[in-house]
């Protein structure tokens, strides 16, 4: 026969138990400690990737106007003079370092197209830099906003481009699990168009 007292005394002395565990109060700091602690290292992580790259973005815009800044000021300009500004560019990123920007300076006269006779930026001459490689681009004709479309005219276009790679994710590429490698980064780009500012056109000599 079952021994109602026994059962009934075990159950008893279990609820007791329960009820004492959930009355503990002892450990429970470490266990939200233990809790919060990822989400708020998540949060300052996060506010220092958008931070940074928000930072970067700035300084890429700004690489982009100052390249066009000093072409404009130039009356003519040959290949090594436009290496040399482009570098300047790159600089302004630093101290960013995990990739390398890619910066084109375009020239362009605005000309009317001889089939459709309707107003296009040809390419006169153009130059990139492509981390540490220089060399001209086989552009023939780039897209001008319609308010510089004025027959005639001479035109700088400069665009700047990264592919940002936050911090974290560039540190962990190559690790086991892929994370880093499984993650292209972030593409930015500028573009910005000038008059020059000394002549109405530029030449460049070895473009």
């Amino acid at each position: 026969m079952i021994d109602v007292r026994k059962m009934l005394t075990a159950v008893w002395n279990l609820n007791a138990h329960v009820i004492t565990f959930i009355r503990d109060q002892r450990g429970a700091a470490a266990i939200e400690f233990a809790f919060v602690v990822p989400i708020l290292l998540c949060m300052y992580l996060m506010t220092m990737e958008i931070s940074q790259a928000i930072e970067t973005n700035k300084k890429l815009g700004r690489a982009g106007t100052l390249v066009g800044d000093l072409v404009t000021q130039q009356a003519e300009v040959t290949s090594s003079e436009l290496d040399g500004i482009l570098q300047i560019g790159d600089s302004l990123l630093q101290p960013y370092n995990r990739t390398k920007p890619v910066i084109t300076v375009t020239a362009i006269n605005v000309e009317r197209d001889t089939r459709s006779r309707a107003l296009a930026g040809k390419v006169s001459w153009s130059r990139r830099m492509a981390g540490n490689t220089f060399a001209a681009t086989t552009a023939k004709e780039v897209d001008v906003p319609d308010f510089l479309l004025i027959e005639g005219t001479f035109v700088i276009r400069v665009d700047a481009a990264l592919n940002y790679e936050p911090v974290l994710l560039n540190a962990a590429k190559g690790n086991a699990l892929g994370i880093g490698a499984a993650f292209d980064g972030i593409s930015m780009g500028e573009t910005y168009f000038m008059r020059p500012r000394r002549s109405t056109t530029i030449p460049c000599t070895g473009c």
